[in-house]
């Protein structure tokens, strides 16, 4: 099969786009597919539709040209530069599937998919609208509620608004900030003090013009994979130091993580069940990744969805799949596969 992994982009999660793009591509080369990696943005006019799936492929060289661009984005975006790069349209119109490996802002957000949609282009992952709606923080948490999937109280602020005192919001210290459309952890703060409080609302505004404010959940951190339909094994995630942001996403060693998680048959059951009734309350499709906090009272919080998971040496999805059985190339194609049964329809 030909298969372009689109990785890269703009985001502030580019690197690990890159790193999730180089790893897909090469477990599906490993399995016989002629993938090649492509950056979204920087794109390659070398490279001839026609046949770059042919032959011998250095993916490790092809990442090596994408980073080449890492200090030039913002001087092209800068520059008035479209999104796609040079021929990306081309190679993804070429292929049999596009592999999203892209994470954040225009690539997780709809963007891509609704280009794509247009075009005719058959890709992984959720859709235009699920994945609009998924990566909006503050309009996940409003869908969780009216679906009847708990979730921490919070409010939403927008830049330019005045902002009020947190008893106001019906909140109090400690709690969290987070931009409304980040991934990744980026732009999300735990803050115990006025003063804290101050700082992370205007870093957060940096990220984005809506920021969510949400009760702090002290407790325990999982994950859920939700594939077609059905959820994968839970998995806990425990930090070492802090909580699970960015570093410890993906700096190996960062974070204990167990799974099968240590929950007894009920609570298994239920976040399993939570998550699924989340992944249907965003509407998304084919597979995503559910993100929950549980206090000692065993209550469960579902905090957002994940609707391109990250596929790096140290993400979570790929664990879930090998308790079942599936190594990583084993996954990547039962993505594709089920992506393709939707998008043929």
């Amino acid at each position: 099969m030909k298969i372009v992994v689109l990785a890269g982009g703009t985001s502030t999660e580019r690197e690990i786009s890159i790193v999730s793009g180089t790893g897909i591509c090469k477990a599906l080369r490993e399995r016989g597919h002629q993938a090649i990696l492509v950056d979204v943005y920087c794109g390659n006019d070398t490279l001839d539709p026609a046949t770059a799936f042919e032959g011998e492929y250095d993916v490790d060289a092809a990442a090596a040209y994408m980073r080449s661009f890492d200090d030039k984005i913002r001087e092209m975006q800068a520059s008035g530069k479209e999104f796609f790069g040079p021929k990306v349209l081309e190679l993804c119109k070429a292929a049999d599937v596009v592999f999203l490996g892209l994470h954040g802002k225009n690539g997780e957000d709809g963007k891509v998919q609704a280009a794509f949609d247009l075009l005719g282009i058959i890709y992984t992952g959720s859709g235009y609208l699920g994945s609009a709606i998924a990566m909006d923080k503050s309009l996940s948490k409003k869908l969780f509620l009216e679906s009847g999937v708990p979730t921490p109280a919070g409010a939403i602020l927008k830049k330019g608004e005045p902002t009020k005192e947190l008893w106001e919001y019906g909140l109090s210290l400690p709690c969290v900030v987070k931009a409304s459309c980040g991934g990744s952890s980026v732009g999300v703060y735990i803050v115990n003090t006025q003063e804290e409080y101050e700082t992370a609302l205007a870093e957060a505004f940096t990220y984005d013009d809506v920021v969510v404010l949400e009760q702090y959940i002290k407790g325990r951190e999982f994950s859920v994979g939700v594939v077609d339909g059905v959820a994968y094994p839970i998995i806990e995630i425990a930090p070492i130091h802090g909580f699970y942001d960015y570093k410890n996403k993906y700096q190996a060693g960062s974070t204990i993580e167990t799974c099968p998680a240590e929950l007894s048959e009920t609570d298994t059951a239920k976040m399993q069940e939570y998550a699924v009734r989340a992944f249907h309350a965003l509407q998304l499709e084919n597979y995503a990744r559910m993100d929950f906090m549980m206090n000692e009272d065993h209550s469960m919080y579902c905090l957002e969805a994940n609707t391109l998971p990250g596929m790096t040496p140290t993400s979570l999805l790929p664990q879930e799949a090998a308790v079942l059985g599936m190594n990583f190339g084993e996954l990547c194609e039962k993505l594709i596969e089920v992506s393709l049964r939707v998008r043929r329809q």
